[in-house]
């Protein structure tokens, strides 16, 4: 199982172009069921009941009081690495066919008003602070464009097309993609590439202070440093952002499949939660315009 385990690792690496993150989250998980397996079923072969193996580890993960997104990661994770073994030969059929799955709890995606966000991004484009030129063209491009963190904190120069409004992104599985980019982003954007101490043409769009390339975790913190500047009560991660983006365009009217191909979806069932969001808009301006609502 070792051996499998190894090549499945490798196979995401080298053909499936996961992220970084989503690798440490498989190897995480993977090492958990290793661990699992050398207690339990020590020298546990492929010509062994697996399903039964199965059950019994997901009893154990229920006993662990694991969030359910983390015991629902940890089951999908399970589930592809024994597709892959049934598509290499290894298996015959996958032992959690027929196998009942938790359900995946629905919450309504964490976004702010276009007041709220309004408000957001004044503070860094009216800040005298050092790095607020740089830290206003990331925030109204994150708005702008609905971004991932890792997506924006990968881009580079070269990928921005001023004259053209357009950005060019890498997303999940080096997927490419264009998106529209606001004026007001690209103005924010311009004026960052033309500031002290030097313009730039080429090279990591956003930068720390030690000069290199921005990464996800310094944009979270920089989105906190503003946010509690902003005085907003409450908790506004990057990709509060991408669901402010998505729900304001449905409220403004933009159709679903518009929506999906900017946010890079696969699937227009994950653009959907959007949706219910944007519903409770509808509900109000319905209950404020028909007569008898």
């Amino acid at each position: 199982m070792d051996k499998w385990i190894q090549k499945f690792l490798l196979n995401l690496r080298a053909e499936r172009s996961v992220s970084p993150h989503t690798l440490r989250a498989y190897q995480h998980d993977l090492a958990q069921y290793k661990e699992f397996l050398r207690v339990k079923y020590p020298g546990l072969t492929l010509d062994r009941n697996h399903r039964l193996v199965i059950r019994d580890y997901l009893a154990d993960l229920h006993t662990r009081n694991l969030q359910r997104s983390t015991l629902l990661r940890a089951i999908a994770v399970l589930r592809s690495f024994y597709k892959y073994l049934v598509r290499e030969g290894a298996l015959g059929r996958t032992p959690f066919t027929g196998l009942p799955m938790p359900k995946r709890e629905k919450h309504l995606p964490h976004y702010l008003s276009e007041e709220e966000m309004s408000q957001l991004l004044a503070v860094p484009a009216q800040s005298a602070r050092r790095r607020a030129v740089r830290d206003s063209a990331l925030l109204e491009l994150l708005y702008s464009s609905g971004l991932r963190v890792q997506e924006l904190c990968q881009l580079n120069i070269e990928d921005i097309d001023v004259w053209g409004g357009m950005v060019r992104v890498f997303g999940k599985g080096s997927r490419e993609r264009l998106i529209p980019v606001g004026a007001t982003a690209l103005q924010r954007i311009h004026a960052y590439l033309e500031s002290p101490p030097k313009a730039r043409r080429a090279g990591p769009l956003f930068l720390n202070h030690r000069g290199g390339r921005l990464s996800d975790r310094g944009a979270r913190l920089l989105v906190n440093q503003w946010v509690h500047r902003a005085a907003l009560q409450k908790k506004v991660s990057p990709h509060a952002f991408r669901h402010s983006f998505a729900t304001h365009l449905l409220n403004r009217g933009c159709d679903l499949r518009t929506v999906q191909e900017m946010l890079g979806h696969r699937s227009l069932v994950t653009t959907q939660m959007y949706t219910h969001v944007s519903t409770e808009h509808l509900k109000k301006v319905y209950e404020q315009a028909h007569p008898r609502a």
